[in-house]
């Protein structure tokens, strides 16, 4: 197949999902929906997929951890368990996952907290408006409460 003078070659299915791994990781489900896309029988692909996860190559925990150290420092750990529930990403794996996130919440709120503001809330409205720009991020309540109540104290 010829693209803009580029030669390009059709990659057979095991070779995409391969490529796909090499750029980063996946989960389960959101690789078995970029291949889709390229699958002539939908049936080939579960047989695929685990073959990957035996070889070691497709991992939910190893995709989890790695989700959870991008977004970890950003939002909290509500926000990233409901983006690997959306990816597909079984609950023991999430737990797994989540749970250095968990002791560092406060912290990370805090941060979150410290670049977006600064500066203490002046007046009941402002202090609901960076409580609710922290929910938002997925921060517990108790680390918002710590992040824009005391900034200063652990």
């Amino acid at each position: 197949m010829v693209i803009r003078g580029v030669v390009k070659k059709t990659l057979s299915l095991r070779d995409r999902a391969i490529a796909y791994l090499a750029r980063r990781e996946h989960s389960r489900s959101e690789l078995a929906g970029k291949l889709a896309r390229h699958a002539e029988d939908p049936s080939e692909i579960p047989p695929l997929l685990d073959e990957l996860v035996r070889r070691k190559l497709l991992s939910d925990d190893r995709y989890a951890e790695a989700r959870v150290h991008a977004l970890a420092r950003r939002f909290g750990v509500t926000r990233i368990e409901s983006e690997l529930r959306a990816q597909g990403v079984d609950r023991a794996a999430i737990t797994h996952a989540t749970r250095d996130a968990r002791t560092t919440e406060i912290a990370s709120a805090r941060e979150a907290w410290r670049k977006r503001f600064g500066t203490p809330p002046k007046d009941a409205l402002e202090r609901a408006r960076q409580m609710r720009f922290l929910r938002g991020r997925g921060f517990s309540y108790e680390a918002i409460r710590k992040a824009v109540g005391a900034p200063e104290e652990d």
